[in-house]
Order: structure tokens, then C-alpha cells, then sequence
């Protein structure tokens, strides 16, 4: 309530003038982290957006108890590893991992109980790019990014019995990871 002019006031109990602030300008995004376009960025280390994701964690380790480990291979580096596969998997049919996803990874690596067994050049590839995955966020990432977009797109099915053609769905390196 304003202050009637009759009754007196000291100068520092006056009303102060009204401090106006400026127009601004025009806005632009033109910081560099800033996303411009309408879709998630894709690029090798960017990784993939897929909903509830935790729920997939738990499916890669309910996988991770059927699956065959070589020797000197962990089990938290498969499943971390596998995990990022499954989830890469299902954030391109957008929707959340289900179990065969993980099923998916699983075989596509070779931690699936074959019969024969898995082929033993996969099992040397895989070896040190699986090394540390449980520990190393980028590791699990570069894990994700080898395999190639076709083999996205497989049934968990094709990849148990197309298991001799991993060399079609599964990239080299291009560094030491």
C-alpha cells in the first residue's frame, strides 16, 4: 500500500524509482553443445536413446546366466558389453530392450552355448575388446558402435544359426580400444 503524502517518512524508507531493464536481443543457438536439429546426434561415442534401460540391464544379466565365458573372460565386462549391443538394438525399433534383444547381443558376440561351439577367431576378436567393459563407459560404447547397422535388424534366431558370417555384422577396430 502506498504511503500517504501527510505522513512523514524518512529519505531511506522513500520509494525508489523503477529500474527498467533493456529489450533484449535477438536469440540464437549458437553455443557449440547446443542440439539445432530435431534428432539425437549419431556418431561413434554419442550412443542411443532407448527407453528404460535398467529394465535391460536386468535382462542382460538373466542372459548372462546362460551364457558360455571363455577362459580369462568376465562376466561383468560380457554383460556390461552385450547390455550396450541389446540397447543399441532397441533404441532403433524405438522401445525398450526386451529380452531378445539381449538374447541378440549375446549370440552376436558368441556367448550363446553352440553346439560346436562359438568360431575361435570371434572368440580371440572379442577377447580384448570385452577386457575392462564392466569398468569403462567408453569401452561399452565402442563395444556398441562395431556392430554394423544390418546386423541391427537381425533376429536373435539368424544370429545363432548365421554365427560363421560374423565377420558381415561385426566392424574391425579402428584403434586399439
Amino acid at each position: 500500500m502506498a504511503q500517504p503524502d501527510y505522513v512523514p517518512i524518512v529519505s531511506s524508507d522513500q520509494v525508489r524509482p523503477l529500474s527498467r531493464l533493456e529489450v533484449p536481443g535477438p536469440w540464437e543457438q549458437d553455443r557449440p553443445a547446443e542440439i539445432v536439429s530435431l534428432r539425437q546426434p549419431t556418431g561413434a561415442q554419442l550412443g542411443s536413446t532407448a527407453s528404460d534401460l535398467g529394465y535391460g540391464l536386468k535382462l542382460a544379466n538373466l542372459v548372462a546366466d546362460r551364457s558360455v565365458l571363455s577362459e580369462g573372460e568376465h562376466r561383468d565386462d560380457v554383460v556390461l558389453g552385450c547390455f550396450s549391443c541389446g540397447g543399441r538394438r532397441a533404441s532403433v525399433f524405438h522401445r525398450a530392450p526386451v529380452i531378445y534383444d539381449m538374447e541378440w547381443a549375446f549370440a552376436l558376440w558368441g556367448y550363446w552355448d553352440y553346439p560346436d561351439g562359438p568360431p575361435e577367431d570371434l572368440v580371440a576378436f572379442r577377447k580384448p575388446i570385452f577386457a575392462g567393459a564392466g569398468h569403462d563407459y567408453f569401452r561399452q560404447r565402442a563395444i556398441a558402435d562395431l556392430v554394423r547397422e544390418p546386423a541391427l535388424r537381425l533376429s536373435p534366431d539368424d544370429v545363432r544359426t548365421g554365427i560363421r558370417n560374423w565377420k558381415d555384422w561385426l566392424a574391425q577396430p579402428e584403434k586399439s580400444i
